[in-house]
């Protein structure tokens, strides 16, 4: 796991240093462990790196890598699981390695199968790779983008990075709010790729490739989330669901340094610590927040656990007084706008703290078995949707006044009701922060000018629920949970591994039809995994989040507000957080004047 950054031109430049020097300060606390540059001889392509060594740890297992006859070199951050089974290929086709890395892996797949070398990649990851005798490049993103890969086109001039703030260090941004991120933002909490919060910036979408060739960039997607259910009962859904977790869980064991868990309490991080004590051979340490409150505590839960399956159990208990500080270096830390990310965040700093460098999180079982309201409150939001159909040519009528006096939760609603048939219109009522109209009226705002509202896309899979958890997966998980989780843990050059974010997994169990898959309470998981505790499957689903609602009211009360329209309220207390958090970024990063 690293940054990663590099500029590409398409004549000779004599004055990359700089840019790529301030890129990879930028980057610094992604990888503590080393540094690396590489300036191409024909200055047409200079690639930086910084190291936390996770596979190879010696100094032959650094970045950038060049291979043995100089024409490709690349540039990678990620882990690939099944690199050794690769490597194995590899050598009986003839090749031999310098390093036990998986970095030289991916390099020679690249030479010897050229872009179609992802398909063979399991793992997260982002890389590019810089051919010197063609002059062109190849970058590409895990298909379910895990990892991150931002960047900018300007003028024959290419620059990229693992994160925002990379690619702003170039000093090719026009550091401009982009109208179409900022109306998404405030949508959903966090911009949609391949938008970014900055005009001249894009996120390579998961599951993409890119090229780049005498200035031009052509993307390719080469992997979507797919649904194509096969009967199966359900005792064979259930062994195909526990041997698809379990060699996942391998996979993801793949380390040259111990491996540790987020552990919530709840049923995701539960069932990784039970298959997980399989596979380790040493005690693992597991990690949890815990909080003084009983309505936010899973403190108790999460450390019964921990003694029932053998763990190094640590806590760290968040009291508003401890958090403030945290929320201080957290807006550092922050490389794009979100209302996320904040506990990841904290756990991470105690799991660094003691010493890890890799852990695993329990992220993407809800969307996989169901495990959110949202399978159950959209079926009859749609339902009700079509009984109000009749009325809908006098709601679209009513709307705009309609949007300044309802409650705000009714507001999104609304916005719902005006699409009765679509499954994604009742998802991002669900999901959104602020209504369409309070978007575009926030976005004017900001920017001074009228946003255009995002389309609305379906997975349209045959069944309903594959459909909700297809929204789950590409919308919410991949532009929240997955970007917060990236930003949270490398804050703190830690490496987060999500186990149930595989592609290999996903593969094998969605072909389970969705009556077995999405049964209700995470069903198909708790049979998967027998060794759950009985405390852990009968209690009640918590979020893993703080109680800010209270903490806004109370001691975070002088937190910066920040004026709005006076027919936009900033209650929930998400609604304030995301434009405190908003401002601050803004402060930062983004050129006002």
């Amino acid at each position: 796991m690293c940054g990663i950054a590099g500029l590409l031109s398409t004549d000779a430049k004599q004055d990359m240093a700089a840019p790529l020097a301030a890129m990879q300060n930028a980057l610094t606390h992604r990888g503590p462990d080393g540094r690396g540059e590489y300036l191409s001889p024909s200055r047409q392509a200079g690639l930086t790196h910084t190291r936390l060594a996770i596979i190879d740890l010696t100094a032959s297992g650094g970045q950038p890598m060049t291979s043995s006859d100089g024409r490709y070199t690349i540039t990678f951050n990620g882990e690939i699981y099944n690199y050794q089974q690769l490597r194995k290929r590899l050598e009986a086709s003839g090749e031999s390695f310098a390093t036990n890395s998986d970095t030289e892996v991916i390099l020679k797949m690249y030479a010897s199968k050229g872009s179609k070398c992802v398909h063979f990649l399991r793992g997260m990851f982002a890389f590019l790779i810089w051919d010197e005798k063609n002059k062109t490049a190849f970058a590409a993103r895990d298909p379910l983008g895990i990892k991150p890969f931002y960047y900018l086109r300007s003028k024959g001039e290419f620059a990229f990075g693992s994160e925002l703030r990379s690619v702003l260090a170039s000093g090719l941004s026009n550091r401009r709010l982009s109208s179409t991120g900022l109306t998404s933002y405030f949508l959903r909490g966090t911009p949609q790729e391949p938008n970014t919060l900055i005009r001249d910036i894009k996120l390579l979408p998961a599951g993409s490739h890119l090229t780049w060739r005498k200035g031009r960039v052509s993307l390719k997607t080469y992997w979507k989330v797919k649904f194509k259910p096969q009967y199966v009962n359900r005792k064979q859904a259930t062994e195909m669901t526990r041997v698809a977790l379990q060699d996942s869980i391998r996979a993801h064991f793949v380390s040259d340094v111990p491996v540790g868990i987020f552990l919530s309490g709840g049923i995701d991080s539960s069932a990784l610590v039970a298959l997980a004590t399989k596979v380790s051979k040493k005690p693992i340490n597991t990690y949890s927040l815990v909080f003084d409150s009983p309505e936010w505590n899973e403190g108790d839960v999460a450390k019964r656990t921990a003694e029932h399956f053998g763990t190094n159990h640590t806590e760290l208990l968040m009291t508003p007084m401890v958090a403030m500080p945290l929320f201080q270096q957290y807006l550092d830390a922050v490389d794009q706008p979100t209302i996320d990310g904040f506990n990841t965040f904290c756990v991470a700093k105690l799991a660094r703290e003691h010493g890890e460098k890799v852990v695993l999180s329990g992220l993407g079982a809800d969307e996989l078995f169901a495990g959110y309201k949202s399978f159950d409150l959209i079926p009859e939001m749609l339902a009700q949707s079509a009984r109000l159909a009749p009325f809908t040519p006098l709601l679209k009528f009513l709307s705009k006044p309609l949007q300044t006096v309802l409650p705000t939760k009714y507001r999104r609603m609304l916005d719902a009701l005006l699409n009765p048939k679509s499954v994604a219109a009742a998802h991002l009522a669900l999901r959104g922060i602020f209504s369409s109209s309070e978007s575009v009226a926030l976005t004017k705002q900001y920017t001074g000018t009228t946003a255009t509202l995002p389309k609305l896309s379906s997975a349209k899979c045959e069944d309903l629920a594959d459909d909700i958890s297809a929204l789950e997966l590409n919308v919410y998980m991949r532009n929240q949970l997955l970007r917060d989780s990236d930003m949270a843990s490398m804050a703190w050059g830690l490496e987060l591994r999500v186990p149930f974010v595989d592609k290999v997994l996903i593969d094998r169990i969605s072909t389970i039809p969705a009556d077995l898959r999405l049964l209700q309470g995470k069903r198909l998981l708790i049979d998967a995994v027998p060794e759950l505790p009985n405390w852990v499957i009968d209690r009640p689903k918590q979020g893993f989040r703080f109680p800010f609602d209270e903490w806004f009211s109370d001691e975070w009360e002088d937190l910066a507000p920040t004026k709005t329209p006076m027919w936009i309220p900033l209650k929930p207390w998400y609604r304030k957080w995301s434009l405190v958090v908003l401002n601050e970024w803004i402060q930062r990063h983004v050129k006002t004047s």
